[in-house]
């Protein structure tokens, strides 16, 4: 056989690199990748709102303990917010998120709790409510996230999302423990304003009974007395 020219083994070396390896290319999972892919944008730009609303959340907080879990927490979702970089870098992509209106519907619903309770001795309670509703439904998305890398064989990415997962748990059970307490306390409050007020109505009775006639009431009561004195006089006669 002859030497090929030049021109035509370069034209073959070419063909020999395009051509895919048919029995070692791995078929795409379709679907739950474009899936993943979509969830993480949506917590990632979730994330980022929760950092501008904590600081909110906590300078409003009465309670000294949920202040501090509300400041603990933000420094955590700094944290979670770098993983969720390192999770796109992993599948190779750019750490870029859209809109979620889920999450933008939650902190509009804490925002107007404050301006609702914000001289209102629950307060607390309807903060610690609202941030529960936020962290049920990062659980709810992490959760799921991490499933699906574990599915589709992304190890690395399993395993930085179940971590922010285990810290969302974590900070849900604290809130639990906070609301019991802040509950307790504007119960107890309210006890109290209501004893009060009976307090201040038996006063009020207590006052009333014990008040001495007034010169009005004197007079009355000596003109009757007069009156009958004459009538026994007339009578005598």
């Amino acid at each position: 056989m002859g030497k090929l020219p030049a021109c035509a083994f370069r034209q073959e070396r070419k063909n020999e690199q395009t051509i895919p390896n048919m029995a070692t290319k791995k078929e795409p999972t379709t679907g739950l990748r474009k899936l993943m892919e979509d969830q993480l944008a949506d917590i990632y730009f979730a994330e980022k709102q929760l950092v501008k609303a904590l600081p909110k959340m906590a300078k409003n907080a009465g309670n000294a303990d949920l202040r501090a879990a509300f400041e603990g927490h933000l420094q955590e979702t700094h944290g979670q917010i770098e993983r969720l970089e390192q999770v796109f870098g992993s599948m190779g992509l750019p750490a870029k998120g859209k809109t979620c209106p889920a999450i933008l519907g939650l902190l509009q619903e804490c925002t107007e709790l404050m301006d609702e309770f914000g001289d209102d001795e629950a307060l607390d309670a309807a903060l610690v409510a609202g941030a529960r509703k936020v962290e049920h439904y990062e659980i709810a998305t992490y959760g799921s996230l991490s499933a699906w890398a574990e599915q589709l064989g992304l190890d690395d990415a399993a395993g930085l999302l179940q971590e922010t997962l285990e810290e969302e748990q974590g900070a849900d059970e604290k809130l639990t423990g906070i609301g019991e307490e802040v509950m307790g306390a504007a119960v107890v409050t309210d006890d109290e304003e209501e004893e009060e007020l009976a307090e201040v109505e038996e006063d009020s009775l207590a006052v009333g009974k014990s008040k001495p006639p007034s010169n009005g009431s004197r007079i009355g009561a000596k003109s009757t007395a007069n009156g009958n004195a004459k009538k026994k006089a007339v009578g005598k006669r």
